[in-house]
């Protein structure tokens, strides 16, 4: 009998052993294949964080624009970005954990049994190419000619660069063909699109107000295509309110927090004050953002450390408790930037809707006051002062626009750089101590000198040099 039973346990071990030795290789919790959703949620998250950041390895350009100030290690401050590998993980960034997470997701749509419906299809695959245009948009903008039509190839490890001119008008032909695509009553990604929730109006409207976005970059070095893009993508439809606001709602516990409050509150690290530029300027214009933007200091008052310039953080405004909450939004793309974008084309005479250069001025003002919790009370009394108003404010439209424009970026340090450099307001003038001239670039990766040498060497040449003062293809004033 234990004969017997031996035996019928070593065949049931056996069996057992013939039928799951496939298995045994296989890690549960490492997926080999992944939905597209989740790509794109990855992407998204990847992308606001990168663009919302305060770390000093990754996003400096609260520095560059003067809105903020390093206290003690001040090298960030004075435009030096090569201690730290910044350049790097800013290109890691978009090209390995967004554009290529999105031609993944992509690639996945056309063969994904989960979603049988061909429209729906159509409306991922075009949101995810909207998302890499709109990436696309910061590595031009920052870097200058970038490897585009051999990018996202693993088995290219040499990718050539390409003009970034070139680049920008194939990116304008792809919204073009993204929105076309689109089907307002399908569809989309749901909850994993965590921008507008898979809302596909609202994608379409996103796309139109890209364009514009991306017609008024490039108003002054291809005025021929940027009124036709923006003509196009006004006459479409483009953001009216802060309805519209492209918004990535971080959560109030972690991991996906506000990066913001990761770097600042989180962390327990004192590294950052206000700037003495931006505080002066907002006091100037008796701003009502101010006390939303900052903290009063020991005085009473607001108050910002130099450019520049170490100092002791409990001196001087901070950082206030809303734009450190852990829930704050990271904002893409707004209302009160569209609406400035407008009074800019009109000034050029790139469109005529019939709306002045003052009124979409006003709007913009407005929006930005309102979305950041102040009243239309408080609007109306900003913009009835002389040195507001835009009838009797000094300068030309590109200084007024520019100045307004720096207010209303405040948390989009990345935006306000763009437009700095393009419309040369404000005229922010270098700290002493600074590294190097005014950033117009950020230099190309250590890592692209290192292994990508002779497209490295060939890019740096086309554009005139990788230093930070060589001014990118947009930027022709």
């Amino acid at each position: 009998m234990k004969r017997i039973i031996t035996a019928a346990l070593s065949i049931l071990l056996l069996g057992a052993c013939k039928k799951d030795i496939t298995s045994i290789n296989v890690n549960p919790k490492t997926p080999t294949a992944v939905p597209a959703a989740a790509l794109v949620t990855q992407a998204e998250h990847t992308l606001a964080n990168t663009l919302t950041s305060a770390n000093v390895n990754l996003n400096n350009f609260r520095l560059v624009e003067q809105m903020w100030q390093e206290t003690t290690y001040t090298d960030e401050s004075n435009y030096n970005f090569i201690t730290r590998p910044i350049p790097d993980n800013d290109w890691n960034a978009f090209y390995r954990d967004i554009i290529y997470n999105l031609k993944l997701a992509k690639g996945i749509v056309p063969t994904d049994q989960s979603v049988p419906d061909a429209k729906v299809k159509a409306n991922d695959i075009a949101i995810a190419d909207i998302l890499q245009v709109y990436t696309y948009y910061y590595v031009l903008t920052t870097f200058g000619n970038a490897p585009y039509s051999e990018a996202s190839d693993p088995t290219n490890l040499f990718p050539k660069y390409d003009d970034a001119a070139t680049v920008y008008k194939d990116l304008l032909a792809r919204l073009d063909a993204d929105i076309a695509a689109m089907v307002p009553t399908a569809a989309s990604y749901g909850a994993g699109d965590i921008i507008y929730n898979g809302d596909v109006p609202s994608w379409i409207k996103f796309a139109n107000t890209l364009k514009l976005k991306m017609g008024i970059t490039i108003a002054d070095s291809d005025p021929a295509t940027a009124k036709t893009v923006i003509t196009a993508a006004v006459t479409a439809g483009v953001f009216t309110s802060n309805d519209d606001n492209a918004k990535f709602a971080f959560l109030g516990a972690t991991p996906n927090t506000n990066p913001i409050w990761v770097d600042l509150v989180q962390s327990g690290r004192n590294d950052f004050v206000a700037c003495s530029t931006y505080v002066t300027n907002l006091q100037a214009y008796t701003d009502p953002r101010l006390a939303i933007y900052f903290t009063l200091d020991p005085n009473n008052t607001y108050s910002g450390s130099a450019p520049g310039a170490s100092s002791n953080f409990g001196d001087f405004s901070h950082v206030s408790d809303k734009v450190e909450a852990p829930d704050f939004p990271g904002l893409l793309l707004d209302y009160s930037e569209t609406a400035f974008n407008l009074a800019e084309a009109t000034e050029r005479q790139l469109i005529a809707t019939g709306t002045s250069a003052a009124t979409y001025y006003n709007n913009a003002i407005t929006a930005s006051i309102t979305y950041w919790g102040g009243t239309a009370a408080q609007a109306s009394a900003y913009l009835a002062q002389p040195n507001v108003a835009y009838g009797t404010a000094t300068g030309t439209y590109k200084q007024k626009i520019g100045i307004q424009k720096w207010f209303a970026l405040y948390n989009r340090g990345w935006d306000a750089w763009i437009e700095t450099r393009r419309l040369d307001y404000p005229a922010l003038v270098a700290p002493a101590t600074a590294l190097t001239v005014f950033p117009e670039r950020l230099r190309y990766p250590a890592a692209e000198q290192n292994i990508n040498g002779a497209n490295y060497a060939a890019a740096s040449a086309a554009i005139g040099g990788d230093v930070p003062g060589t001014k990118l293809f947009f930027d022709k004033f």
